[in-house]
């Protein structure tokens, strides 16, 4: 099967050794995505929802670019620093995902690379043919 990596163009990507996204085959792999503009710039600061609902978006797009759609996402793994804000987190997730329903996690974790992410999101995607 052949392999083929989406780069967002982030110095991290080379720094840290990771692509936006990877297809092998038909299956589709996001990496962690936070919410910050192509620039790096935080976009939502303090909102967990607008964080979340910017982020699916930005995977949307990586998707496209890979042959693939939201309807193609099997799994998601939402990384939040304040579980309590969970609501947030799913009614974002939900407008996106509520008839796709695809498997998803959402773990509390002590924080992400700068304070100001609310919430990390990876997704899996299958391409039907």
């Amino acid at each position: 099967m052949e392999r083929k990596n989406y780069s967002s163009g982030a110095k991290w990507e080379d720094i840290v050794g990771y692509s936006r996204a990877v297809k092998v085959g038909n299956v589709v792999e996001v990496t962690g995505t936070v919410a910050v503009e192509e620039n790096s710039l935080l976009v939502c600061k303090g909102d967990a929802y607008g964080q979340t609902k910017f982020i699916i978006e930005k995977i949307e797009k990586v998707l496209h670019r890979a042959g693939a759609s939201l309807k193609d996402v099997v799994r998601t793994r939402m990384f939040v620093t304040d579980i309590s804000r969970w609501e947030e987190y799913g009614k974002a997730h939900g407008e996106f995902f509520k008839d796709i329903k695809p498997c998803t996690s959402m773990i509390e974790v002590k924080g992400l690379i700068d304070p100001e992410y609310l919430v990390e999101i990876e997704a899996t995607a299958i391409i039907s043919s």
